[in-house]
């Protein structure tokens, strides 16, 4: 593993899958430690895509034993507005691939109601986080009135897209929810709901995760230093205010980036 510094955070970049889901479970294990210590919780929020297989390492040795599972509350940074089975859902994913092969309380899992609206989805998704923060299960934002969430996990898509914050699209500029929907999603199934931008900009840890060559030009728009003719992708929109942004890449989605070539001496 490398180490690349920029000013949009710390750059983790691996030479194989196998050592980048080495290096996230430990990161994770180690985030949720320090957590548990110091509030007694830890609020993680899941993302859909190659994250949750990434994260399989969680299952087995030495974590199993050593992670404090049962203060752990699992919550989505963005879904599917499908029901809970079906093959699109992000709780689907992890349930079948992570979370059913972890002892995790059951009441602390944390998915959308199904058989609502996108929009009623969205806002009493908020409306449960609304709750959470109030008993602090989620922490509350020193410089907002966001939820803190310990820890939240995004996938960046080949158009730079995070959750479900697509490019040119309006939920960008959503300021004042928690939580959005959209029915008009470019990538299907179209009706999602999503974590907006203040709310990943107010988490203590954020953890960007690209993998593959498709990824790279994404990568370094979203990173790298970048003139004002580029586009602006919604991954370089992830500026915490007060926490810790990570990148978690290997090297085919890191190859565009302008330190990328010391790592392969």
């Amino acid at each position: 593993m490398a180490h690349l510094e920029s000013k949009r955070g710390e750059v983790r970049i691996h030479e194989s899958l196998d050592e980048l889901s080495t290096d996230l479970a430990d990161y994770i294990a180690e985030l949720s430690d320090a957590s548990v210590k110091e509030r007694g919780f830890f609020a993680i929020a899941l993302s859909g895509g190659s994250i949750i297989s990434l994260m399989r390492n969680l299952c087995g040795a030495p974590y199993n034993k050593t992670v404090d599972w049962s203060k752990w509350y699992i919550f989505w940074a963005d879904e599917r507005v499908v029901a809970k089975n079906h093959v699109d859902s992000n709780y689907k994913l992890a349930k079948d691939h992570l979370l059913s092969k972890l002892p995790i309380v059951p009441s602390h899992i944390h998915s959308i109601n199904d058989s609502l609206t996108a929009e009623e989805a969205a806002n009493e998704y908020e409306f449960v986080i609304r709750q959470l923060v109030r008993t602090r299960v989620v922490n509350v934002s020193e410089v907002s009135d966001c939820p803190k969430f310990d820890l939240i996990l995004l996938e960046m898509g080949r158009d730079g897209h995070v959750a479900s914050l697509f490019p040119n699209h309006s939920v960008l500029e959503e300021k004042n929810e928690w939580v959005t929907f959209i029915t008009t999603s470019p990538k299907p199934p179209p009706e999602r709901i999503t974590f907006t931008l203040p709310v990943i900009n107010s988490a203590a840890n954020v953890v960007v995760v690209a993998t593959g060559g498709g990824k790279a030009e994404a990568s370094r728009l979203a990173i790298d230093d970048v003139g004002p003719e580029c586009p602006v992708v919604p991954a370089r929109m992830i500026e915490p205010a007060v926490g810790k942004l990570v990148w978690f890449l290997d090297s085919q989605a890191a190859s565009k980036l302008k330190g990328f070539s010391q790592f392969c001496k």
